[in-house]
């Protein structure tokens, strides 16, 4: 799951070098971290969260038929 939101992520930054995604597990919940740029922060959002909520739907679906809880976070 997280080399996916990697892939994803860095296919829509500019800055491609300084994206991170880290990934832990608690209670049997994954959260996976995606750090980027400050410039590259509002392309990973998008107008009004949409680009972020395209790509939590799309960790949402795969995970729901794994059967796991996933959580994406972004931050700097």
């Amino acid at each position: 799951m997280k080399e996916l939101v990697e892939y994803i992520v860095k296919n829509l930054v500019i800055d491609e070098e300084s994206v991170k995604v880290s990934e832990e597990e608690t209670d049997g919940v994954t959260t996976i971290h995606v750090f980027v740029a400050d410039d590259d922060m509002g392309r990973v959002i998008g107008k009004a969260g949409k680009v972020a909520s395209s790509i939590r739907a799309i960790v949402g679906s795969i995970s729901a038929r794994q059967h796991k809880k996933v959580i994406v976070k972004f931050g700097e």
